[in-house]
């Protein structure tokens, strides 16, 4: 069964649940792991692609957008289901999307913006009312 890891932020200042998703990646693809992040939308997706090249210094994670031939380690898409071979979802939309439970793992970044923690609160409800094995970290960053 899926396990599902939310990731409380401190704060809300700019991109940090961005740039959160792109840490937890970045181990992902250490780990020999195959990610898709799961974004809002068109500029999130372009915001996290650009960020993947960027965020530390002297990282390098094989990302590409989403398109029928996903062979790299993480794929960013926003409308779209992941083709096969992924083994952890990052979701940084607002609700869970339909395929979450096709992972071992999911990580849901909530950062202190009033609707995130809404919506954060409202997966998590959905998640534990189906019999989803829930963990939560509060992220000091």
């Amino acid at each position: 069964m899926t396990r599902i890891d939310f990731y409380i932020l401190a704060d809300s200042s700019g991109d940090n649940r961005e740039l959160y998703a792109c840490r937890i990646a970045e181990k992902a693809y250490q780990m020999g792991r195959h990610v898709f992040m799961h974004s809002e939308s068109v500029e999130q997706s372009q915001r996290i692609d650009e960020m993947l090249w960027s965020f530390r210094a002297g990282s390098f994670i094989p990302h590409d957008r989403h398109s029928n031939n996903n062979t790299t380690a993480v794929t960013i898409g926003h409308d779209v289901e992941p083709i096969d071979n992924t083994d952890v979802l990052i979701n940084l939309a607002q609700t869970a999307p339909v395929f979450f439970s096709r992972f071992e793992r999911v990580a849901e970044i909530v950062d202190q913006a009033p609707q995130h923690k809404d919506s954060a609160r409202e997966r998590f409800r959905f998640y534990r009312d189906r019999g989803y094995e829930l963990q939560h970290h509060n992220i000091q960053q």
